[in-house]
């Protein structure tokens, strides 16, 4: 059975989960892991009955596992998929996958750019490509409703890098601008410094003319954007090793919280450097932005500090910061609401723990977002759309 502190299920959507949901104009957008299914878009104007509108198929062996709507433009993303089969039931979640579908020879990562004028029913406009191998395509960005911030693979860097594309005519998008971690451009004749591709960007959010760029197990970057044909660096702060996670999301709080600036850094429970207890949460403080400070962390105090499998920790906080509480998808753990009011002490005021779903062996919160009356959708990596309310 569910278990809830402070949360109160509203509605629920039963259908193949995945990486990302947006809400948009009472349509949720959800971007799915596992082809065929690609993305798919919902009616939650009644959140009690959410309904099935449309989906958007994609290739054996590649998803578009993530999803932005801005300014009647809907962008997914485009990638080989990197993942196990994780819907098959007998793949135990977390682990390691014995086989994956191989993608089509002529399939091209990148983004692909829709027309949503209408809510939910998406028109293709054109399809923007990149390059590189490996996990080819773009994995993560950003979308203000003109310009995208990704991070594509790209021909003669090691690793995904920091773009940034102007999507004005939707139909011929224009890179405006790139940056890289000193030591990606092998073509360039660039050495790195660390272990095939440990360094590369994982998405990078826009705040203001400053980008926030997770970088993996290169920790993360702050850029100035404020001539974004050229992207400079600000600090850059890594925290693995020693600590055996990747940086999944760093995103600044969009107000000051107790006289200070402050940033939220997610780490991933993901491709650990070494046997450690589940992922969490870190506090910085920026109010010197040259300097990023770690001054505090959450952990679920659920965890004895001993090693866990994958994908039980930390995952994905909510990217629409409304106020001191923070949703945060915390994978086996469901949705746990942290609390920064005290920033040098974050807190839980709330949390939801969902049923297992057909075909898991456990709870795989994936990503949270919230909707502009305050709805709370979580959505499950394997299956499930949770509509929830705060009480």
């Amino acid at each position: 059975m569910s278990q809830a502190k402070g949360i109160r299920e509203v509605g629920y959507f039963d259908w193949p989960g995945g990486g990302q949901v947006t809400v948009d104009r009472n349509v949720a957008y959800l971007a799915h892991v596992d082809s065929p299914h690609g993305t798919t878009t919902v009616d939650v104007s009644d959140p009690k009955h959410p309904r099935l509108m449309e989906m958007i198929e994609m290739p054996e062996g590649t998803h578009s596992h993530k999803v932005r709507v801005a300014n009647d433009l809907m962008v997914t993303n485009r990638e080989v998929n990197p993942f196990p089969i994780v819907s098959s039931p007998d793949v135990v979640v977390g682990g390691d996958a014995s086989y994956r579908l191989t993608a089509p020879a002529d399939f091209r990562g990148g983004l692909a750019i829709y027309d949503v004028s209408t809510p939910g029913r998406p028109k293709h406009i054109s399809n923007w490509e990149t390059g590189g191998t490996g996990m080819a395509g773009v994995h993560r960005f950003d979308f203000d409703g003109r310009y995208a911030y990704i991070s594509p693979t790209v021909d003669g860097y090691l690793g995904n890098i920091v773009m940034i594309l102007d999507l004005i005519d939707p139909a011929h998008p224009q890179e405006v601008g790139r940056w890289w971690m000193p030591g990606q451009w092998t073509a360039g004749g660039e050495k790195s410094t660390w272990k095939g591709t440990a360094h590369r960007c994982h998405h990078p959010l826009r705040f203001g003319n400053r980008l926030y760029a997770s970088y993996w197990h290169g920790g993360f970057v702050i850029l100035d954007i404020e001539d974004m044909s050229k992207p400079r660096l600000i600090s850059q702060f890594d925290t693995s090793p020693p600590f055996a996670h990747p940086t999944h999301t760093v995103m600044p709080v969009p107000f000051k919280v107790e006289g200070r600036d402050i940033m939220i850094v997610a780490d991933e429970d993901a491709q650990k450097l070494h046997p450690a207890p589940p992922a969490f949460v870190w506090i910085f403080d920026i109010s010197c932005e040259t300097r990023p400070m770690p001054f505090a962390s959450f952990q679920l105090d659920c965890f004895d500090g001993s090693p866990q499998p994958k994908y039980t920790g930390c995952h994905q906080p909510c990217e629409k910061i409304m106020g001191t509480e923070i949703p945060v998808a915390w994978f086996a753990q469901g949705l746990r609401v942290m609390d920064i009011s005290k920033p040098h002490a974050p807190t839980e005021a709330a949390f939801y723990l969902p049923d297992v779903p057909p075909g898991s062996q456990r709870v795989q919160s994936n990503d949270v977002t919230v909707d502009d009356s305050g709805l709370i959708y979580l959505y499950d990596r394997i299956r499930g759309l949770h509509i929830l309310e705060r009480v």
